[in-house]
Order: structure tokens, then C-alpha cells, then sequence
């Protein structure tokens, strides 16, 4: 089972996740429950936010941190675990400005995060690892003037459809609510075929 949950910020979306991992992990008892988390947690608002999402989490959570490199933690993943990723947003800003503002490394690491992310479906898939996608709605005002906001925006969409094809179910938070736009039941992409296209090769937009 692969879920991908979006909201806004403090939209509640970071709760519902975490009750459909543990819903999930409910079913894979000999499994164990994995919280692979994206966010540096420095000092200021996101420590705070870190904290708090820490004194959520009773002892069943194992912790993984993958600010750039997602394999590297995933490789401790069992067949059978549960994972909550949270959250994409994070972790595709620190990767796709990883390597610098120029165009070309900007594009090599829009190639490197659609890679891992679509590797790390795939393996999901294949060793029936229980996967909880977070990221963030962050398209949904007027479009952006500044160009490389734009191409944050677009490099993150993709990442997004990438994974709402090959997910069983789809969910968008809105105040604390759960819509669902893509119910468990529904068929959902095959994850060579989600990646087949121009974008599926890792090719940026811009």
C-alpha cells in the first residue's frame, strides 16, 4: 500500500498521515514502524515544529533522517516495514538546490530526486513495504513572478503526479479533514509505467 497525503501548512495533514501509517503498521505487527524524516531541524520554527511532531510519537517509531538522500536512509527499510515520509516538500528543496542555482545542476538534481523517487515506489512495491507520502499543496495561488520559484514549483509538481499515479490511495487535508481523491481500491499505476514518460526519464520542465 502506497499513500500520498498533501495539505496546506497547518492544515492537520502531518496527523492524518501519521493515523494511516499506524493504521497500516496495525496489519504488519512483525514489521516494524519507520518515521524517515526529511526536515533539518536546526534551531527556531522548525525545531519547535520538529519537537512537536516528536512528543506525537510513542516508542513503536523508529527514526531515519534524509534530508538530500533518500536511498541511503531507505536501505534500512525492511521487507514488510511501515514508512512514513514526511515530508517531500522539504526534502525536494534540499535536493534540487543541492548543487547550486545554475541550470545545469539544477536540472541534474531534478533528474537525481525524480530518480530516487520513483526507485523508492518501486522498491516499496516489490518488497511490500507500507509507504505514507507527505508534501505540501504550494501551487494553488497566483502564479509566481520570480523565475526559479517557478521552476521549484513545476520540478515539485512533477514529483507530485509521479506519485499520485503510482499510489493506491490519494488524500488532501483540508482543516484537519480527510478528502479522498484517489480511495483505497482503485488501481494504481504501475511504477515503471508512471516514470515512462518524457518526465519519467528524470528530464526537467524547464
Amino acid at each position: 500500500m502506497i499513500a500520498f497525503v498533501s495539505g496546506g501548512v497547518r492544515s492537520g495533514k502531518s496527523h492524518v498521515a501519521e493515523q494511516a501509517a499506524l493504521a497500516l503498521h496495525a496489519d504488519k505487527p512483525r514489521g516494524q514502524l519507520w518515521y524517515l524524516a526529511t526536515a533539518r531541524a536546526e534551531e527556531g520554527e522548525m525545531a519547535t515544529r520538529v519537537a512537536r511532531h516528536q512528543a506525537r510519537r510513542d516508542s513503536r517509531w523508529h527514526t531515519l533522517e534524509a534530508p538530500q538522500d533518500l536511498l541511503v536512509a531507505w536501505r534500512q527499510v525492511g521487507t514488510g516495514d511501515t514508512v512514513l515520509l514526511d515530508c517531500l516538500t522539504l526534502w525536494s528543496s534540499q535536493r534540487l538546490f543541492a548543487d547550486g542555482l545554475e541550470r545545469d545542476a539544477r536540472r541534474g538534481a531534478a533528474r537525481d530526486a525524480f530518480n530516487q523517487l520513483a526507485a523508492l515506489l518501486a522498491d516499496a512495491r516489490r518488497r511490500d513495504i507500507a509507504l505514507v507520502v507527505v508534501s505540501n499543496d504550494l501551487n494553488e495561488e497566483l502564479p509566481p513572478k520570480d523565475a526559479l520559484v517557478r521552476w521549484y514549483l513545476s520540478e515539485l509538481q512533477r514529483l507530485h503526479l509521479l506519485l499520485a499515479r503510482c499510489a493506491d490511495r490519494v488524500v488532501e487535508v483540508v482543516a484537519g479533514q480527510a478528502i479522498e481523491w484517489k480511495p483505497a481500491g482503485e488501481r494504481p499505476a504501475d511504477v515503471r509505467a508512471g516514470a515512462g514518460n518524457r518526465l519519467g526519464r528524470g528530464e526537467s520542465s524547464e
